[in-house]
C-alpha cells in the first residue's frame, strides 16, 4: 500500500498523542486538525483497511469507524 499521503497530512508535525486523546474534548480538538487535511480520506480509509481501533484518524474516532465498518458490512452483505 502506498504511504505516501502520509507526507501531506495536517497533523504530520503534530504531536501524535494529540490524536489519540482520552476523551470527548480531546477528540474533538484533533478532528480540528483533520477538517481542512487534504489527505483526510486517504487518512481514514487506511485506518479502516488496517482496522485501527484506537485514536483520530481521517477525522473520525473511534465509534465512528466501527460504525463506518458496520455500514459497509451491511451494504455488501445485500
Amino acid at each position: 500500500m502506498d504511504h505516501d499521503w502520509m507526507r501531506y497530512a495536517a497533523c504530520r508535525d503534530r504531536s501524535p498523542a494529540q490524536f489519540f486523546p482520552s476523551d470527548g474534548v480531546g477528540v474533538e480538538v484533533a478532528k480540528r486538525t483533520c477538517v481542512e487535511c487534504c489527505v483526510r480520506m486517504e487518512c481514514l480509509e487506511y485506518a479502516l483497511i488496517h482496522r485501527i481501533d484506537h485514536g483520530v484518524w481521517g477525522g473520525c474516532s473511534e465509534r465512528e469507524r466501527r460504525r463506518i465498518l458496520r455500514r459497509r458490512r451491511t451494504l455488501t452483505a445485500t
